[in-house]
């Protein structure tokens, strides 16, 4: 008859419901065999597992979200104190954690800050605090070659770096920990939405010099970028190894060195990983790079390589 039609529940669930059937009825802790259950967008979520009946009624959601981030270091961290051991790593500026749970730390520049919501690690020596990041390898390409035992990474106290590709600043702002408050990274990323991050970051780190700016064309930043100890690049494009030259042949002083992540799908998705990578390498050695290294970032990254090499100049060693 198109009238509201009252129905009476006697769990948590009380209201009206417009309709003409009047044996629609709700689920509730006396009749849980019902069929027929009135729904809200998103439902009335009126069990929860474990739980017992929900409080409220209508959009009651879609599951418990999207899951945590990226990685098994999720979280904003507390203090160490003697629970945990920091011991230095064997690259220079990289530390590591002993505890429960072995991590990969860089000493905070900012102190009391986080970068993308990782935890922090406070360690008392002496009456002296000192708090480090944890560095996640699941959103860090040269965190997880790091993890995966690269034996040299040139990235380290009072260096000079090159960054390209920086994106939102999360392993620039590991960088930038590394180098310290006498060295310098040089952050050149293209999308103006990255960039409002990136430039975020740099405002409390002091020796990020932010370059929104597209790596293809190094001439519009040379006024701003000097030279360089090391360029890191991870630009995920077609023409990457073209670009690192492109800029080492600027910025890369003799002698210096070059960390490059490769991301095969990106060069060429239609040919096998372990060819797209050879490739690349190829196209290094043809434009005055000698390889030193190269390592997989299984299980981190999939089809994923980071490649070491030294430009003009055949070393091996740091």
């Amino acid at each position: 008859d198109g009238r509201r039609k009252a129905i009476n529940v006697t769990g948590p669930f009380r209201g009206y419901v417009k309709g003409s059937n009047p044996n629609l009825q709700v689920r509730n802790k006396h009749n849980k065999g019902t069929s027929n259950a009135v729904r809200g967008r998103g439902g009335f979520n009126n069990y929860r597992r474990g739980q017992g009946p929900a409080r409220t009624y209508g959009g009651g959601g879609r599951g418990r979200g999207r899951g945590g981030g990226r990685g098994g270091f999720g979280g904003k961290g507390g203090a160490g104190g003697n629970k945990v051991a920091v011991i230095p790593h064997r690259h220079p500026g990289i530390f590591v954690s002993k505890g429960k749970q072995d991590a990969l730390l860089t000493k905070n520049l900012d102190p009391g800050r986080d970068v993308y919501g990782e935890k922090r690690i406070s360690v008392d020596n002496d009456g002296v605090r000192t708090e480090y990041r944890i560095w996640n390898p699941f959103r860090s390409k040269l965190g997880a070659a790091v993890l995966k035992g690269i034996a040299n990474v040139y990235i380290g106290p009072n260096k000079k770096l090159l960054y390209l590709g920086a994106a939102s600043g999360t392993t620039v702002s590991h960088c930038s920990d590394i180098v310290g408050p006498q060295g310098i990274v040089y952050a050149v990323e293209f999308s103006p939405r990255c960039g409002r991050d990136l430039l975020s970051v740099a405002q409390r780190r002091r020796n990020i010099v932010p370059i929104i700016e597209d790596a293809r064309k190094p001439l519009k930043y040379r006024m701003i970028c000097g030279m360089v100890d090391v360029i890191f690049s991870d630009v995920a494009q077609p023409d990457q190894a073209r670009i690192v030259a492109l800029n080492a042949k600027y910025f890369l002083k003799t002698g210096g060195h070059l960390v490059m992540s490769i991301k095969a799908n990106c060069v060429d998705s239609t040919m096998a990983p372990e060819h797209v990578i050879a490739a690349e390498v190829e196209t290094l050695r043809n434009e005055e790079f000698y390889m030193q290294e190269q390592v997989s970032l299984e299980p981190y990254e999939r089809d994923h390589a980071v490649v070491i090499a030294s430009y003009r100049v055949k070393s091996t060693g740091q």
